[in-house]
């Protein structure tokens, strides 16, 4: 193990560092990455850290760092498992000081060893089609962010347990319950891999991990702002549910959201093999792969999806009477002519 992690020493043993980094360590087994250079090699008493020898055309990875505890404690333990890393901080410019949040959060990374950019983006032009909130529109803001300076590389994100249940519960609410996969494709870049090594990870043990290394991370306030879904779901909701099962429910939950994230990842998979012109081809497989590779469909010719939409272009495969074309938005409209879905 590492003495220190650039200018912060490292205690013995911490137990909540420990944890993190035992998380890391099974993602990177599970999920080896190509080209991305390593920071250390360690003796074979792990007591020493030695320079390594990279390959040539090797890169650091990317982790994208808001400077609290979550992200902070993930930079950390990449860092401490070997990897060589660069910091992507973005900062959405939507509260007072957040120029300071950011290039104190930046200071921290290289204090650790990582290197560091400061990327400013205008939130507001992260609204969907319709208007987005607030915070939608940060996170839109900030993926397309991080897919960009990452410039193809793998990114790390500091999702852990808790988030994955309260995304679990939030896409219940809105009828489409979700998880975060632990590898995945950017929301803003599919060609962009996310990946999310702390997903089994208490959102407690990064807080207690930065303790342990004498690390001050920020806290966000909007993470304490009730005008937020999300925050009222784990100020709220989760000790509630704690309370009724007589234990920690984001566990169990976190654990649906990942069998729901496998299962939609399959399901993805196969959606994009079929040929969603081919009225004969989307009649033959199951409603949830048919819906898929509609809505892909409908990206990849500039519309937008959305539940009608994708509703009435089924109806075009397994309703046939006749109807006129579909309005998929974005100028784009689609009808069944000849046994094809085709553009009018």
């Amino acid at each position: 193990m590492p003495r220190a992690l650039g200018e912060v020493p490292l205690p013995h043993d911490p137990p909540a560092f420990g944890r993190l980094r035992v998380a890391v360590r099974r993602h990177l087994r599970a999920h080896p990455i190509d080209d991305v250079a390593r920071e250390t090699s360690r003796s074979r008493s792990g007591s020493r850290a030695e320079p390594a020898k990279p390959a040539a055309r090797a890169k650091p990875a990317t982790c994208g760092v808001s400077g609290g505890p979550d992200s902070t404690a993930l930079l950390a333990a990449l860092l401490a498992e070997g990897l060589a890393v660069e910091a992507i901080v973005v900062d959405h410019g939507l509260q007072a000081g957040s120029a300071e949040v950011a290039e104190r959060a930046a200071a921290t990374a290289r204090r650790l060893g990582a290197t560091a950019q400061v990327v400013r983006v205008d939130a507001r032009t992260g609204a969907g089609p319709g208007g987005a909130g607030a915070e939608a529109a940060a996170r839109d803001a900030r993926y397309r962010a991080l897919a960009q300076a990452s410039a193809g590389r793998p990114c790390f994100i500091a999702h852990t347990r808790e988030d994955q249940a309260e995304t679990y519960l939030l896409g219940a609410l809105r009828g489409n319950p979700a998880g975060m996969p632990e590898c995945g494709p950017d929301p803003a870049d599919p060609a962009h891999e996310l990946r999310r090594p702390l997903l089994d990870v208490a959102r407690a043990d990064t807080a207690a991990a930065c303790a342990e290394l004498g690390l001050e991370p920020w806290t966000d306030p909007q993470n304490s702002d009730p005008a937020f879904r999300r925050v009222r779901v784990r100020g709220e909701v989760l000790p509630l549910l704690d309370d009724l099962v007589g234990g920690t429910a984001a566990g169990p939950l976190a654990a649906a959201a990942a069998r729901v994230a496998a299962d939609s990842a399959a399901l993805e998979d196969w959606a994009r093999g079929i040929d969603a012109t081919d009225v004969a081809a989307l009649a033959a497989v199951p409603a949830a792969v048919r819906t898929r590779a509609l809505a892909h469909l409908v990206r990849n010719r500039g519309g937008r999806v959305t539940a009608a939409s994708l509703s009435d272009l089924a109806r075009l495969v397994t309703d046939w009477h006749g109807q006129g074309p579909v309005d998929c938005g974005g100028g784009l409209r689609l009808a069944r002519r000849a046994g094809r879905i085709t553009e009018v």
